[in-house]
């Protein structure tokens, strides 16, 4: 699995899912905010499936020679 995920994104990505997680304790408290395991998973794994399905990478690239 190769990383596809800038590392803004991910810092975003974790940030989100927590908060989206912390509904389950001290908001509404619905089984619907443990989705927010997935963001959390993907930013801190810094891979995600469905853009490496659709090609998708917010990575930068390297140039050669650089």
């Amino acid at each position: 699995m190769k990383t596809n995920i800038h590392s803004i994104e991910r810092v975003v990505r974790v940030l989100g899912g927590a908060a989206i997680v912390s509904l389950a304790f001290i908001g509404p408290q619905t089984p619907w905010a443990w989705l927010g395991l997935i963001p959390m998973a993907t930013g801190l794994s810094g891979w995600c499936p469905p853009y490496a399905i659709l090609g998708i990478s917010t990575c930068k690239t390297q140039t050669e020679g650089s």
